[in-house]
């Protein structure tokens, strides 16, 4: 393996864990520093014969590069070694392709990989490839490997069109959130932060929770209820450094739920060092600037704070002063935290006393179809008596059944 940056301990330590979720075990480690790749082989002349000797040494079966190669590195590294290179964004490629369920997941993942292999397309056709410039040398590995590019092309442009589908069935569901003025939470963070964890600790969900990065690929949305109010919470997919562009983009439609939320709730993990915590925040907020929702509403939420002794605890409440301290796991933070949102939205509602007449059971249906809290309803001789807390943004709509608090306790005591 081969890593790059100023942490080579870390970033291999990282490189490491998504082989491991690839099912893959790595055998050897080798790090060069340089300030800047090689163009044509990735490392240098003399690293390159050193490489070759550990690798036949220790009888890899595949090189793990971590960073992202150029279609001529990765041939140049092949030749060399005359073994399969995966660079990272490949790896991290293949392990979003294991852990895609729905079909918008599957078909994001799809996308991402056809736009990567798409500039590497060659190998098999290799021996008929064009031998030089002008008219009559253009051979049929060439035609062959033109006509593979036409395909991924159409493919790719039929999977973006399928999306396009899906993405507009999702703004529907957007659409009738908004109107009901239901508040979203997105919960963003590093990948294997917690954040699934921390879903099913707040909503009583059950999602999938395993100890491995990219757990989580496809938006869920789950809703939890507090004070008779009703708020949705989205888990998106984790982030790492140096995500690469083909996922930001092929995930666009996955990355929206955050975009579109209400409030970001950022995860962090308390039980990482501090160097560790400032790198992956600083990942998250990278990737949040780039989709455009780092204007948004945000909480710094520190999870798995059960795993952190006193002494941590302060350190931390020092560090990020305001954040809530939470263990998903054991529970400890979660109520508060469900308080801290509630708080959030506050003046998002009004507490309302309507009086809807019998002649008139439409509004009181429409009442009902805003998914408003309603306290309490009485019926009464002239009408309906509701108590409920109304969108501000409804108000208008109901204004003409407003009663005024008087004449409500006068109709509750008859």
């Amino acid at each position: 393996m081969l890593a790059s940056g100023a942490e080579p301990d870390e970033e291999l330590a990282e490189l490491k864990e998504l082989a491991r979720t690839a099912r893959v075990e790595p055998v050897a480690e080798l790090v060069q520093h340089r300030p800047q790749p090689d163009p044509r082989t990735y490392v240098g002349k003399g690293k390159l014969e050193e490489l070759k000797a550990a690798y036949a040494a220790v009888g890899g079966e595949v090189l793990l590069v971590d960073d992202e190669l150029s279609p001529t590195q990765q041939r140049a590294l092949e030749n060399a070694l005359s073994a399969r290179v995966v660079d990272r964004t490949q790896l991290i490629l293949d392990v979003f392709a294991q852990h895609a369920l729905s079909a918008e997941g599957k078909l994001q993942v799809e996308v991402a990989q056809l736009e990567y292999n798409l500039p590497r397309m060659r190998g098999l056709w290799q021996h008929l490839e064009r031998l030089g410039g002008g008219v009559g040398t253009r051979g049929p590995g060439e035609t062959q490997l033109e006509t593979d590019r036409r395909i991924a092309r159409r493919r790719i442009g039929l999977l973006r069109r399928r999306l396009a589908e899906l993405t507009r069935q999702r703004e529907t569901r957007r659409k009738e959130r908004r109107r009901t003025q239901t508040p979203t939470v997105a919960l963003a963070g590093y990948t294997n932060v917690g954040k699934s964890t921390l879903l099913n600790a707040l909503t009583d969900a059950d999602v999938s929770v395993h100890d491995r990065l990219f757990e989580t690929l496809d938006p869920t949305t789950r809703g939890f209820e507090h004070d008779g109010r009703r708020y949705l919470v989205t888990d998106t997919v984790g982030f790492v450094r140096r995500l690469p562009t083909q996922l930001v983009a092929g995930f666009a439609a996955t990355l929206e739920e955050t975009l579109v939320a209400d409030l970001v709730l950022h995860v962090l993990d308390a039980s990482a060092p501090d160097d560790r915590l400032d790198a992956m925040r600083a990942a998250v907020e990278t990737v949040l600037h780039a989709i455009g929702a780092d204007s948004l509403p945000l909480e710094i939420v520190l999870n798995k704070i059960d795993a952190a002794d006193p002494l941590r605890r302060r350190r931390l409440e020092n560090r990020y002063p305001g954040a809530l301290q939470v263990s998903a796991l054991t529970g400890e933070g979660v109520e508060e935290l469900r308080e801290r949102i509630a708080a959030r939205f506050a003046d998002r509602f009004e507490a309302v006393r309507l009086l809807l007449p019998y002649e008139e059971g439409g509004k009181l249906a429409e009442l009902y179809a805003l998914g408003a809290p309603i306290d309490e309803r009485v019926d009464q001789e002239d009408g309906v008596l509701v108590r409920a807390r109304l969108p501000r943004a409804e108000l208008r709509r109901f204004a003409a059944y407003l009663v005024a608090e008087a004449r409500t306790e006068r109709a509750q005591t008859r």
